[in-house]
């Protein structure tokens, strides 16, 4: 059986105000809230972006523009979604990508993202939700700002704090 999404279903997807900011050119210089954080990783072969991770984020979100700098542009199907962001403004995705690869330290993780056109925030131009980070089996350490990734029986842990700073 597979838990797999139907993309061609149609449906709003209620993003979050952190997300929704993001989307919107909106972000304010430092997050307040402790429940999404900032990692760098890889993507493709060589796209190395620092991505802001939320629990709150029920997709993965990635600009158009990006996906266009990646020559992955024939690779976006379409989709029927749409996203209801923070301010109860409605943004139509250009499609979604499937199976792309996100590399974080020495792991490497196969991704569906929802494709959006939208500025590409400084600080952050992607957003890993829930569903890449059950993917990683991700551990948070809030206490001790750690991040803790796990393939198997490797982990590999990021500092958030320090992550955040750069």
């Amino acid at each position: 059986m597979s838990h797999k999404k139907d993309w061609r279903e149609t449906k709003t997807v209620l993003l979050i105000e952190e997300c929704s900011a993001i989307i919107q050119n909106n972000l304010p210089e430092k997050l307040k809230d402790p429940g999404s954080f900032m990692k760098p990783c890889t993507l493709g072969d060589a796209c190395t972006r620092t991505t802001q991770c939320d629990l709150g984020a029920s997709i993965n979100l990635i600009p158009a523009s990006l996906i266009k700098k990646l020559c992955l542009t024939e690779e976006v199907k379409p989709t029927r979604i749409c996203l209801q962001l923070a301010d109860d403004s409605i943004k139509i995705p250009s499609g979604v990508i499937e199976y792309m690869i996100v590399r974080v330290g020495p792991f490497a993780f196969s991704s569906d993202f929802v494709v959006l056109d939208m500025d590409e925030h400084k600080s952050a131009s992607l957003i890993l939700g829930r569903p890449f980070l059950i993917t990683g089996r991700t551990l948070i350490d809030i206490e001790k700002g750690e991040v803790t990734l796990r393939f198997n029986e490797e982990k590999f842990v990021l500092n958030a704090v320090k992550a955040m700073q750069h």
